[in-house]
């Protein structure tokens, strides 16, 4: 793994109208001399990197590999299998990039956490401790989603790591998002973490560890307390106020080095794009036109077809949505089963426009909440992860096992002596 040397970029307001967030975070900090006014301005700087640290293939590689997305045009790469083919190598960058941007991540929001355990306590040094553990809970849960087995690493290294088993990196996920929930902020505001945002997380990670009935009781919470309702996908994908984010990263002009919506609108649309990926045709049959997520959710521009949720193309920034309560409701529902989660599954399909489902078996009822996962959640970062921890993936998208789990990128292989690359990958011929 690199040996990160990472100091914290100057970032702008999260939340423009917000005035200590209208503050520009210090670009070095002595740990030992850290008031709670410079762990502010750190935090910022926490905030500003976990979202552009990961890179467009951090947030949307779950879509791109997940077999609704393809290249447009190019022969080599517009079937779902062969875009699964091109992107997931040990040297393609794809792959690469994402694995850096959280190790980078990591290397500020270790010393985030452990420069701020030094300050005096008080009820703001809780709150920022729980943020803290909430972005390194994220880190970590999109690693050990993609590569299965990591290092962890909880403070600064100047030697070789390896990795944790799997079990236990998922149990450090899951630790991490407890202590959050313990210890950040009550909710007050989508793009701000908070205490309802790390319970959606570790019912997340639950249903990704098989803890059904905890991750249940969990989206039940979120469900019920009242401060989150089910929204129109306009109001959430066009910028209006709603009550469904739990939260989401602004993802302002000034914050970040990327635009998610250019890489899915084209060049003859009012705001421009490069038109990289584009849904398959399956993906835009798969909603029916009754669907009041249809159109929100894929179009066609001219004769192309593209991914709707993410309206600025070259124009702006779109916000990085991380968890709604739709997810918590589709959750509830498979955690549940058949006989007490169809009423959240149906409930949730009204609300979108469509009939009920009655289905006469688990198996189908699980696989009616997948699909509802599908038309809900596309474009948001969940497919590939979804078919892979049902077992389905090979068989949806017709590709190898290998291509259920990302290989180690080669350069970590030869900096980190104690690096193991996946078994799965172990008799691949690098790039192939």
């Amino acid at each position: 793994m690199k040996k990160y040397i990472i100091y914290l970029a100057a970032a702008l307001a999260l939340v423009s109208c917000d005035k200590l967030l209208n503050q520009y975070p210090h670009n070095a900090v002595s740990s030992d001399n850290l008031t709670e006014e410079d762990a502010e301005l750190l935090m910022i700087g926490a905030y500003n990197i976990a979202q552009y640290k990961p890179t467009f293939n951090g947030w949307a590689m779950f879509d791109i590999i997940g077999g609704d997305i393809i290249r447009p045009g190019a022969t080599s790469t517009n079937t779902p299998a062969l875009v699964v083919q091109g992107a997931i190598a040990p040297d393609n960058s794809m792959v690469s990039g994402p694995w850096n941007g959280y190790y980078a991540g990591l290397y500020q929001i270790n010393n985030f956490i452990n420069s701020v355990e030094k300050i005096p306590d008080s009820a703001r040094k809780t709150e920022m401790l729980g943020v803290g553990h909430f972005f390194r809970g994220l880190y970590y849960y999109n690693l050990v989603a993609r590569w299965r087995s990591v290092p962890i690493v909880t403070g600064p290294i100047t030697e070789d790591v390896g990795q944790e088993s799997e079990a236990d990196c998922w149990k450090f996920v899951e630790d991490e998002f407890k202590l959050a929930v313990q210890m950040a902020p009550d909710f007050s505001n989508k793009n701000y973490v908070s205490k309802d945002a790390a319970k959606a997380l570790l019912a997340r990670t639950y249903l990704a560890t098989g803890k059904k009935t905890e991750a249940a009781a969990l989206a039940e919470e979120l469900i019920t307390c009242g401060r989150f309702a089910l929204a129109d996908f306009s109001d959430i994908f066009r910028g209006k106020y709603n009550r469904e984010e739990i939260f989401t990263f602004a993802n302002l002009l000034e914050e970040g080095s990327y635009n998610i919506g250019s890489y899915y609108y084209t060049k003859e649309s009012p705001v421009g794009g490069s038109y990289t990926f584009c849904p398959t045709q399956e993906a835009m049959d798969m909603f029916q036109h009754i669907d009041k997520r249809r159109t929100v959710s894929v179009d066609i521009q001219g004769s192309n077809n593209v991914v709707n949720k993410y309206c600025q193309g070259d124009a702006g920034h779109d916000p990085i949505y991380i968890t709604r309560l739709a997810e918590m409701y589709l959750i509830s529902a498979e955690c549940k089963g058949l006989a007490l989660g169809i009423d959240r599954l149906n409930e949730l399909r009204r609300f979108r426009g469509l009939p009920d489902v009655a289905p006469a078996t688990e198996a189908a009822f699980q696989d009616a909440v997948l699909n509802e996962r599908r038309l809900e959640l596309f474009g948001e970062g969940f497919r590939w992860f979804d078919l892979v921890r049902t077992g389905k993936y090979e068989q949806v998208v017709g590709v190898d096992t290998k291509y259920t789990v990302f290989p180690i990128p080669s350069r970590e292989l030869t900096l980190n002596k104690l690096l193991n690359q996946n078994p799965l990958w172990v008799a691949t011929p690098e790039g192939e």
